[in-house]
C-alpha cells in the first residue's frame, strides 16, 4: 500500500538548512497497524505530513497504492486525501457547537449524496468507533476528551478511506482513556483498516502490531510483534 524509497526534507530558513529527514525507506502492506515513534524533532511528523499528502519530500519517492504522490498537482493530492485517507489528530478538530452527528457528516458536505444518505453513513461510523447513540445529538463540547476522540475516528471513517493516520491521538487525554481510544484502534485494525499511529510514548505504540522508531530524521529500528 505505502512505498517509500530514500525520503529527504529540507526546510530552509535564510541560509539556514535543517534536514528533517535524511533518507527513509520502508514499506506498509495494506491491512497493517504500524506505530512510527521518536521523540520531539527526531522527524515523525514530518514523515506523517509527507505520507499524508500534506507536505512533499524534498527528494526521494513516496507510492501510496501504486501512484507516485509527488507527481500529483493540487487537486489530484485534494482528491487523494478527501477519498484515501482519513485522519485523526490530537486537537480532535470538531467544531464545537454542532452535533455529534453533524461533525461526523461534514466531509460528506459537498459530496453527491442526499442529507439523508450523509445522516446514515454517519450513525454507522459513529458506532463502527464505539459512540453510544444516546450522544449522536449532543454538542461535541458536551462530550468527555475520549467521546471527542471516538467522533473524530468516526468522521475518519466517513469516506471509506484506505488508509488512516492518527497523529497523536491520545496527547490530550489521560492514561485510562488513552488506553479506551487505543482499543477502538486496534478493533478498527481487526476489521481490515490499515492504520499508521504517530506517537512519542512507547506505552501506546505497543498497541500497533509494527513499530518503527525514527531518530535524527533515520529509522532507528523497525520491529514487527
Amino acid at each position: 500500500m505505502i512505498e517509500c524509497k530514500d525520503l529527504k526534507k529540507i526546510y530552509v530558513n535564510g541560509d539556514v538548512e535543517t534536514a528533517a529527514l535524511k533518507g527513509v525507506t520502508f514499506k506498509i502492506d495494506k491491512g497493517e497497524f504500524v506505530a512510527i515513534i521518536g521523540p520531539s524533532g527526531s522527524g515523525k511528523s514530518t514523515l506523517m505530513h509527507i505520507l499524508g499528502a500534506l507536505d512533499s519530500p524534498t527528494s526521494g519517492t513516496y507510492f501510496l497504492e501504486g501512484k507516485e504522490v509527488s507527481k500529483l498537482d493540487d487537486d489530484q493530492l485534494s482528491d487523494l486525501r478527501r477519498e484515501r485517507i482519513g485522519f485523526v489528530f490530537q486537537a480532535f478538530n470538531l467544531l464545537p457547537r454542532t452535533t455529534v452527528l453533524r461533525n461526523v457528516m461534514l466531509p460528506l458536505l459537498y459530496s453527491n449524496t442526499t442529507e439523508k444518505e450523509r445522516e446514515e453513513r454517519a450513525k454507522v461510523c459513529l458506532k463502527y468507533a464505539g459512540m453510544e447513540e444516546s450522544k449522536f445529538f449532543n454538542l461535541s463540547n458536551q462530550l468527555s476528551g475520549g467521546q471527542m476522540q471516538r467522533v473524530a475516528i468516526a468522521r475518519s471513517l466517513i469516506n471509506n478511506p484506505a488508509i488512516i493516520f492518527a497523529d497523536e491521538p491520545t496527547g490530550n487525554l489521560d492514561t485510562k482513556t488513552s488506553h479506551v481510544v487505543m482499543e477502538a484502534f486496534q478493533e478498527l485494525h481487526k476489521k481490515g483498516h490499515t492504520i499508521i499511529l504517530i506517537t512519542h510514548e512507547p506505552e501506546i505504540a505497543a498497541f500497533a502490531g509494527r513499530v518503527i522508531s525514527i531518530r535524527d530524521g533515520l529509522i532507528e529500528s523497525d520491529i514487527k510483534k
